[in-house]
Parts: C-alpha cells; structure tokens; sequence
C-alpha cells in the first residue's frame, strides 16, 4: 500500500537584484552548509536513548531512536497517545547567498486496528525566524493491511535560504519538530506508532555570490544575514512488515 502527500515546492526568487561583486580566490567554500553540532529534547527523545552520527563532511546526521513510541488501547495512558521530540542543528553558513533543500528521512513501524488513526507532524523552523514554519503530516488509517504492521519512510524536503555578506559566516539554529500521535473512535481498538531513526542532509546548495566582510564589521558577519525557510514537500511509502 501507497500513501503519498505532495506539496508544490515553489522556486526561489530575488525581489531585488544581487550586488555588483568582486572575484576573490580567498572565497569561503560555497558548497557546503556544514553541522556544528545538535541536541534533541521532548518525550520521545529522553536523553540517554537516542544514538546520532554524523557524516565526515558533516552534512549529514542520522539520529536512532530508543524511545519515540506510542501506543493507544485498553490498558494505556494518555501519555503514551502522543511524543514528541524536537531536534536541534547548529549550522555552519559560508558566505554569500545559499541556496539548500534539507532533506529529511524517517522511518518507523505502525500497526493499527480498524479506528486507530496515527499521524506524524514535522515542523521546521529557524530560531532566528521562529514566526516562520513549514510543516508536512503523514496519516495512517488503522485497519487492512496495517492490522498486521507495516514499515514506512516519510520523505521531506524543505527549502533554506541564507543571505550572509562575510566571509567569516554565519551560524543558524535549525529546529526540526516531531511528534506522533494516535487517536481512537473504538474504546476497546489498539494501536502502535513509533519513529525508529531519523536522517537530516543537506543538498542541492548553491552559490549565487560572495562579497568580502564589511570593513569593521570585526569577527562578526557583516552587514546583511538573512537565514529562511521555505515550503515543504512530503513522500510517505508503507511496506509489509
């Protein structure tokens, strides 16, 4: 069985045109967005039960997942319908305006009985532009093939733009919010929802311009930083258990 949630993704476009620029062969690299580090905090994550790994050119982290389960029926709490936890990346900007998808891999295991709905929000958002999120949902619907449980892979891919006139940088808070829930319209139907492992890349950046650090603009990262989010798109697949 196939589910899938398809959102246009809209392409990027300059209100004002990019200044005049200057070659420079002293440019920071304007391939890379790169992890500092992350953090994770929620009910779902508890510290001491999620594992991470990050890529040597530190563009990918892959979370695992310990306790981000939930569980509805006879015999449960309220607490155990829903968890959350929220993933926090500190990212490395090179200079100049970027362009970047992050792409987001998730995947997990629902069983679910007739009247058991899951459901699996993400929400992305800058600390510096918290106002401004994107969110996909995937919705599982108990019954049929997903009586027996099923695997699946949620698939986001979420717009990032940044505006940073130095070639010192600059650094953004990414926030990556989940939570899975399960909710019932029989008493006595029961059901389970988990997030096994999470992957976070970036990809697909592009350099449209550099221009050197503003003349005592000091260590900081000149005059001009923007860090943005834009509009995502979201793929789920399940598969037999």
């Amino acid at each position: 069985m196939h589910s899938k949630i398809a959102l246009l993704l809209p392409l990027l476009a300059a209100a004002n045109p990019l200044p005049s620029l200057q070659a420079r062969g002293d440019a920071p690299d304007p391939a890379q967005i790169t992890i500092l580090d992350s953090s994770y905090s929620g009910n779902g994550c508890p510290q001491g039960t999620v594992s991470t790994s990050t890529s040597p050119d530190k563009t990918v982290i892959t979370y695992g997942f310990d306790a981000f389960q939930t569980y509805i029926g006879p015999g449960t709490k309220a607490s155990d319908h829903s968890k959350n936890c929220q993933l926090h990346l500190n990212l490395k900007y090179p200079g100049g305006f970027q362009y970047a998808v992050v792409d987001a891999t998730y995947h997990g295991f629902a069983r679910l009985d007739q009247g058991v709905t899951g459901t699996f929000f993400t929400t992305y958002y800058f600390s510096q532009d918290a106002g401004k999120t994107s969110t996909t949902k995937m919705t599982a619907t108990g019954g049929g093939a997903l009586l027996n449980g099923q695997v699946y892979t949620k698939q986001d891919s979420v717009e990032t733009t940044s505006v940073v006139w130095s070639p010192c940088g600059t650094t953004g808070l990414l926030n990556v919010n989940n939570r899975i829930s399960l909710t019932s319209s029989n008493s006595s139907a029961a059901g389970e929802l988990s997030n096994d492992d999470a992957t976070v890349a970036f990809t697909q950046q592009v350099h449209v311009a550099w221009k050197a650090c503003t003349p005592g603009a000091g260590s900081g990262s000149g005059n001009d930083n923007t860090i943005g989010i834009g509009k995502p798109s979201s793929d789920v697949t399940f598969n037999d258990y």
